[in-house]
């Protein structure tokens, strides 16, 4: 698993994900203002997921590397999409955090 590119720890937490019961939606999808890595669907609940990836720890692991800008980003891309989209339904941003070959999900990460 060293040396996977952002593409492939998207598809692995894409995987992941569904093997836990989520449906799979969207993929990269792109604002001026920001970018959703995927959109999923747990039962009734929109999902916008961050996905966040490191060989090894050695420099602080997946979850260090998500700034609060970013975050911003992300609630505002996944504000926009819903509003493109209309959502109505709940919905809720998840983190899927790689470090090397460890998964670590985190529902509702902010």
């Amino acid at each position: 698993m060293n040396g996977i590119s952002g593409q492939q720890g998207e598809a692995l937490a894409k995987s992941y994900l569904i093997q836990q019961g989520l449906s799979f939606i969207a993929q990269n999808v792109r604002y001026s203002f920001g970018e959703i890595d995927l959109v999923m669907l747990d039962g009734e609940q929109m999902v916008f997921v961050e996905v966040k990836y490191r060989r090894s720890t050695q420099f602080g692991g997946a979850l260090q590397a998500l700034s609060a800008k970013q975050m911003k980003r992300i609630r505002q891309a996944a504000a926009h999409y819903q509003q493109l989209n209309h959502i109505n339904q709940p919905v809720r941003l998840d983190v899927i955090a790689i470090d090397g070959t460890e998964i670590h999900w985190l529902p509702n990460a902010f």
